[in-house]
């Protein structure tokens, strides 16, 4: 929990207020008023708003919005997730290749020229490494939209919009590396079940159940055995627990102390809190914290880590992001490496499948780095 923080408590308050009208149809709704035309329309946008990834030029999504302020903020919104991911991208000397968009649409009302929609898309990206020989990279996001659309001149256009975005940062803000390119952390082999953690099991368990993400399994559904957190602070902290410490399917850590999770009522405060997880993961002799401090730090090399302090990190393992003062904010796991080495994550709630550690955090951010132990 308390995922929702910097960018997203600004807009979270009105956001699920919005989103939360999505649920009645509009006064007078019809049950299939232009379902298809809709469908179609909106496969369009979002198909045109991945290809601005790799495309940025401005005029190829101006044209799905409407000059009212709230509509004009949203697409603001998509120019400065362009701007920011190509930058990114720059500074970790990548090169973004592709972006695709598939959506799935749970709930639209239509009334007139005014419609109401839901939906979840699922977004895959593709880089390549400019100074490196290697094959393209993909990794994958997922996002909830809640969405007022309104016809204008025949066309149905995005009138307001929210949703909570893995990739909302400042373009202006992005941590630099010590050689100006990305960290390469070489696994040192496939992860394996230990004693106690179960480590292969825990990183199939995170690819399985990433959500909303491009790659996810599990049909892109949570593990319907826990209560989804989205609405209440955030799924992050539930789901790491979740990896670690299902004992079917995850890490099968034991539920110990305040550490716990209870069919009938949910987690407990240590299980879907960040700061009480975060104590709890050293406190308990479970992980231990490797490192703490902004991007530099931790891929810098040092005498006691020459390859950086992110080079210790094994697939199955946690990071922790502090956004402000000391208090941890998200959760995500290690999933694994790309093909040069850069650590990816998964995580909930802005749902992400194998993405670069940082991508979406700023140079202000500070990582806990926890190796899980076997």
């Amino acid at each position: 929990m308390k995922q929702f923080t910097r960018k997203m408590y600004i807009c979270a308050a009105a956001g699920i207020i919005f989103a939360a009208t999505l649920f009645f149809p509009l006064p007078g709704a019809k049950a299939e008023p232009d379902k298809h035309e809709m469908e179609a329309e909106l496969n369009e946008m979002f198909k045109a708003r991945a290809e601005a990834l790799i495309h940025p030029y401005p005029e190829s999504i101006n044209k799905y919005y409407l000059p009212e302020k709230a509509s004009q903020m949203a697409l603001q919104h998509e120019h400065l997730r362009e701007e920011y991911v190509n930058k990114w991208a720059e500074k970790r000397a990548l090169k973004l290749t592709s972006s695709e968009s598939s959506i799935r649409i749970i709930r639209q009302s239509i009334v007139e020229d005014k419609a109401r929609i839901s939906l979840v898309q699922s977004h895959k990206v593709g880089y390549v490494y400019i100074n490196k020989v290697m094959q393209e990279q993909v990794f994958g996001v997922g996002t909830r939209h809640f969405l007022t659309l309104k016809k204008s001149e025949g066309r149905w256009k995005i009138a307001r919009e929210w949703y909570l975005d893995p990739l909302d940062e400042n373009p202006a803000k992005i941590a630099d590396g010590p050689e100006g390119i990305a960290p390469a952390v070489r696994a040192k082999s496939e992860p394996a079940d230990g004693q106690k953690y179960k480590r292969k099991r825990a990183v199939h368990y995170a690819n399985k159940y990433a959500g909303a993400a491009w790659g996810a399994g599990n049909k892109h559904h949570y593990n319907k055995k826990y209560l989804d957190y989205t609405g209440k602070g955030g799924d992050c902290t539930n789901f790491a627990s979740q990896v670690i410490g299902d004992p079917e399917e995850g890490g099968g850590l034991n539920m110990a102390g305040g550490w716990r999770y209870f069919q009938n009522s949910g987690g407990t405060q240590t299980w879907v809190q960040t700061d009480a997880f975060s104590n709890y993961l050293t406190r308990s002799g479970y992980g231990t914290l490797i490192a703490k401090g902004d991007y530099h730090h931790i891929v810098t090399p040092s005498q006691k880590y020459p390859g950086g302090a992110i080079s210790q990190l094994q697939a199955g393992d946690l990071i922790g992001y502090i956004l402000r003062h000391n208090d941890t904010d998200h959760f995500s796991v290690v999933v694994g490496f790309d093909d040069y080495g850069y650590p990816l994550v998964n995580s909930h709630t802005a749902d992400r499948y194998r993405v670069p550690f940082d991508l979406g955090w700023d140079r202000d951010t500070k990582y806990q780095l926890f190796h899980i132990k076997d």
